[in-house]
C-alpha cells in the first residue's frame, strides 16, 4: 500500500503530460471537455533516459489498466538522454525523459523543426555511497574522500 501511495504524485504528473500531448484542432480559446481531449490523442511516443524507463513503463501500464479501451496507445522506449532529444527535436516523439535540461543546440533544432516544448523537472537524482561500518577501517582514505 505504501508503494502505491508514493507513485500517485508521479502518476498524475505523467497523466498531465500525456493530456498535454494532444494536438488542438479547435482554437485554444474554445473550451474542450476532457473526453474530447483524450479522443484526439491516438498515440503517444516516449523515449530518452533508460534509468526512468521502468518507472515510466509502469505508470503507462497503470494508465492502460485504469482507462481500459479509452487509454491512448503509448509506446515507451529508451535510447538515452541525447538519443531521446535527437528523436524529440526531430518530431519523432512526444515526451523525452532526460537526465539534464535541453541544450542550446537541441533548442535550436526543435525551433528549426517547429517542435514546441515545455520542460518539467520531475526529480533530481544523486549518487550515495553506503559503507558497512565494519568495513570502513579497511578502506583507504582516498576511496572515501575523493
Amino acid at each position: 500500500m505504501v508503494t502505491q501511495v508514493r507513485k500517485w504524485p508521479l502518476y498524475w504528473m505523467i497523466l498531465a503530460l500525456l493530456a498535454g500531448c494532444s494536438t488542438t484542432k479547435t482554437p485554444v480559446s474554445e473550451p474542450r471537455s476532457p473526453k474530447a481531449v483524450s479522443a484526439e490523442v491516438s498515440s503517444i511516443k516516449i523515449d530518452g533516459l533508460s534509468t526512468v524507463y521502468p518507472l515510466t513503463d509502469e505508470i503507462i501500464s497503470e494508465l492502460k489498466f485504469e482507462k481500459g479501451e479509452d487509454a491512448p496507445d503509448v509506446s515507451v522506449k529508451f535510447s538515452g538522454t541525447g538519443g531521446g532529444f535527437k528523436k524529440f527535436c526531430a518530431g519523432e516523439t512526444d515526451i523525452n525523459n532526460a537526465s539534464r535540461p535541453i541544450s542550446k543546440a537541441e533548442m535550436e533544432t526543435c525551433k528549426e523543426n517547429g517542435v514546441e516544448y515545455i520542460e518539467i523537472p520531475v526529480a533530481f537524482d544523486a549518487l550515495t555511497v553506503v559503507v558497512n561500518a565494519e568495513s570502513i577501517s579497511r578502506l583507504p582514505d582516498r576511496c572515501l574522500f575523493t
